[in-house]
């Protein structure tokens, strides 16, 4: 039987193909199975794939005809591993020897849904310990529990499906595939419905896994239209809290990050193309005037002074109409329409915005 399913989808990254299938080789085990996802990659990487298969054990590629991006590779894996556990790692990023076995001996001693690890950021040369924002370690806990408070980062603020291992009952009951076609923040909706519905889950002091942060071709890095699938994401994220029976407890964090991570996208709104900010302005605004009112105020009245003052200057702005006509007003209400992606259908209908540059300091942090 296959213990584990190690998951990397690959896409362009003909420079650190042999560095990642390396780091493989180093954990590889009897027991252990790999399923490279090639994405429909156009240079180097999958001749560098075909070469690493015959010295890499349990590995296995799957190829898409069409590049799907990271959330559909990802549940491609999913949907072709066999592994009691499955874990991630993306194409760019590596493993520390040894890391796999250790990671799969967590998980089995703690016997959780999932388990939840540190990493090590690589900026270049610099290396950096990031820990999953949770102070105990070693015990089963609630993920409920973990989501909260609103105004500290938590375990919702830590998304990267690649820090942790996941038992098999969580692909069987729907909770640990990802959103189809989310180009950007598909880890976000994941990691929410992760704590939302999943019983039980641990954090471990475990390092061994090693994140390539600034990678020129990394979405983050690039100001095209598919990084506006953060609205998309969020919108998923306030649909399905809206829905839980504890959805008072855990409106004001999903709302608050919301805002965040939009200020953070305005504040380096100059890397987006400019028909892109524009839209960026625009939906944004949309998702703001369909949040839940009440909740957005609290949110807003306990974040810092800068933040929130543009914030609410977008919010207030009224959308301009095709011809460049400003538009009426949009009516205000106690509670948005239960549609995920509604701001981005408003904002692809044609409807463009012309609001003024807002900026804010690093959108994953919401304290």
């Amino acid at each position: 039987m296959v213990k584990l399913s190690v998951i990397v989808p690959f896409f362009n990254v003909q420079q650190f193909v042999p560095d990642t299938l390396h780091s493989l080789r180093t954990n590889a085990r009897s027991d252990f199975e790999f399923v490279l996802v090639d994405d429909s990659s156009t240079d180097q990487t999958p001749r560098l794939l075909e070469q690493g298969l015959d010295s890499l054990p349990g590995a296995r590629i799957v190829r898409h005809e069409q590049n799907g991006g990271l959330a559909t590779a990802r549940n491609t894996g999913i949907d072709a591993a066999r592994g009691r556990y499955l874990t991630f790692l993306d194409g760019d990023d590596w493993y520390e020897p040894g890391y796999l076995p250790r990671l799969v001996s967590a998980i089995e001693e703690l016997d959780t849904d999932f388990v939840r690890v540190d990493h090590v950021q690589c900026t270049g040369r610099t290396r950096n310990i990031i820990r999953v924002p949770h102070g105990r370690r070693g015990v089963p806990l609630n993920p409920r529990d973990a989501i909260v408070p609103a105004d500290r980062s938590t375990s919702v603020d830590y998304p990267y499906a690649w820090a942790g291992v996941y038992h098999r009952r969580l692909v069987d009951s729907g909770v640990l595939h990802f959103t189809h076609g989310l180009r950007t923040a598909e880890d976000r909706p994941w990691i929410w419905r992760l704590h939302r519905e999943a019983s039980s889950f641990a954090v471990v002091g475990l390092m061994g896994i090693f994140y390539r942060r600034g990678v020129a071709t990394s979405l983050t890095q690039i100001g095209d239209v598919r990084q506006l699938d953060f609205i998309r994401a969020f919108d998923e994220v306030i649909a399905g809290v809206k829905t839980d029976r504890e959805a008072d407890r855990y409106l004001p964090k999903a709302v608050r990050t919301y805002c965040a991570i939009i200020a953070h996208h305005l504040k380096n709104i100059d890397r987006f193309e400019p028909a892109v900010a524009r839209r960026l302005k625009s939906m944004s605004a949309t998702a703001l005037r369909q949040l839940p009112q009440d909740v957005l105020n609290e949110a807003l009245d306990t974040m810092d002074l800068e933040r929130s003052a543009r914030i609410r200057r977008l919010r207030w702005r009224m959308p301009a109409r095709a011809d460049g006509t400003e538009a009426a007003p949009a009516p205000v209400v106690a509670a948005a329409p239960p549609l995920p992606g509604s701001a981005r259908a408003v904002a692809e209908s044609g409807i463009d915005d012309d609001l003024d540059d807002a900026t804010d300091n690093d959108g994953t942090a919401v304290a």
